[in-house]
């Protein structure tokens, strides 16, 4: 799903200079070896997050009291920690004014326990991209042309925890040409185009678990990001779209694939008092267009009136080599839909689904040991092709403006957020088991 009415925007990224002053209230007074600070506390130290991040030494942490900070931030040296100190009230505001958040180029740099706000862009962007491609139009923004991947090699480790993010233009927490990361136990809401999304890493080695995404146009998004990519108990719940995983050839590394869904609640996304996408899209738990071998199991898919999982063709990318297994599809418009030229090509067992588009899929394109290309598939009476699903037709109602979405409730902080130990994001994503992510049990289940 890609939004027209805000185009993608490149990062806002300034070059910034590595000031080496040491911070005279940083609590242990060290100074690192490359002359910044250990630990530079906003306001103690200095009342501007851009200008603690520019005095912490590589490794080091910025700890931010409570406070809105109405400024853009770019972490732009490597292993930063840049956390709150209280989720809800480390607040950095763009005001409706500025593109980004907090923007991160430092290879291994983590952003916790804090929310931004009212960005025309993005709230917290991770990428490999270190230059300005800014043009004019849309929110105030621009476009990225598909990316070159050996001058502008990916971000090599991120972290997001715990971060809350609202009422952005475009995507809440964006990785883009970005990998080895993972972006937990966080919230969005109130996006235009998604709420989390990742984008254009091949392999990926990413994780996004435990996450809650509502009020978005759509709620999780992946496009052209694969091999060792992984969703895991999210919650993904009154979006117009729950979850896509999509294949273009508006950025590099197509075609999407090899990307895990496990053990994620995609409940009721027909919610039409979040932003309208460009696209239309609306009444869908998980999406995928033109995405290949991925594996989609013990999701709980509910309430989604057009399609609980929609498989399909886009152009140039057919849909080939998904397994749709051990889910609980239930009470959608059409619970399991499939639309492609080569139906036989993807599997599905065991989904607990009611009704599905052709009729008796799980029949039509079962899993199983012989090679999906060479099952015999009948054809649509009278074409002579192989039968196309089709979702419950659903009307999209208008959307709002993101500006207009309401403020969250407070989430839950990092625990000792003022006192635990800093860890960079390096060696990530660690031991990935999705077997540990079971079907959930309800609706409410994270």
């Amino acid at each position: 799903m890609r939004s027209n009415r805000f185009p993608r925007l490149a990062p806002v990224i300034s070059l910034l200079a590595l000031l080496a002053a040491c911070a005279p209230g940083a609590p242990d007074g060290a100074r690192g070896s490359n002359g910044g600070a250990a630990v530079v506390r906003v306001p103690q130290d200095t009342a501007s997050v851009q200008r603690a991040v520019d005095q912490v030494r590589p490794g080091g942490l910025v700890l931010v009291s409570p406070g809105v900070y109405r400024e853009s931030v770019t972490v732009s040296k490597p292993r930063v920690v840049l956390r709150g100190t209280e989720r809800s009230t480390v607040v950095v505001d763009g005001e409706f004014e500025r593109s980004n958040g907090i923007t991160v180029t430092g290879a291994g740099s983590v952003v916790e326990n804090l929310t931004v706000r009212n960005h025309l862009a993005n709230g917290v962007l991770f990428t490999g991209v270190t230059d300005e491609r800014l043009q004019s139009g849309g929110a105030g923004g621009s476009a990225y042309d598909p990316l070159d991947t050996v001058k502008f090699p990916p971000l090599k480790g991120f972290r997001a925890s715990y971060v809350t993010a609202y009422d952005n233009a475009l995507y809440g927490i964006y990785a883009f040409d970005a990998r080895s990361g993972v972006i937990e136990r966080s919230y969005a809401s109130g996006h235009a185009d998604s709420g989390i999304y990742v984008g254009q890493c091949r392999p990926c080695d990413t994780v996004v678990r435990d996450n809650t995404v509502e009020h978005n146009a759509v709620g999780l998004e992946v496009t052209n990001a694969s091999e060792r990519l992984y969703l895991l108990g999210n919650r993904a719940v009154r979006n117009r779209v729950g979850l896509t995983l999509n294949s273009n050839d508006l950025e590099a590394l197509g075609p999407q694939h090899g990307a895990v869904v496990a053990g994620n609640v995609l409940s009721d996304n027909n919610d039409d008092r979040s932003p309208e996408q460009a696209d239309g899209g609306f009444g869908i738990g998980i999406g995928s267009g033109g995405g290949r071998d991925n594996v989609i199991e013990r999701n709980l898919v509910t309430g989604n009136r057009s399609a609980g999982v929609l498989l399909s063709d886009v152009q140039g990318y057919p849909a080939r080599g998904n397994t749709v297994r051990g889910n609980r599809v239930t009470a959608n418009g059409t619970d399991l839909v499939l639309s492609t030229g080569a139906p036989a090509a993807n599997c599905f067992t065991g989904n607990a689904e009611s009704t599905s588009s052709p009729a008796g899929l799980s029949d039509l394109a079962p899993c199983g040991r012989s090679t999906r290309a060479e099952r015999p598939v009948p054809a649509e009476p009278g074409t002579g092709r192989a039968p196309l699903g089709r979702p419950h037709p659903v009307q999209a109602p208008p959307g709002i403006s993101f500006q207009d979405v309401p403020a969250p409730p407070p989430q839950p902080n990092l625990p000792a957020a003022a006192t635990a130990t800093a860890r960079p994001a390096t060696g990530l994503p660690g031991r990935v088991d999705p077997g540990s992510f079971p079907l959930p049990a309800s609706a409410g289940a994270r």
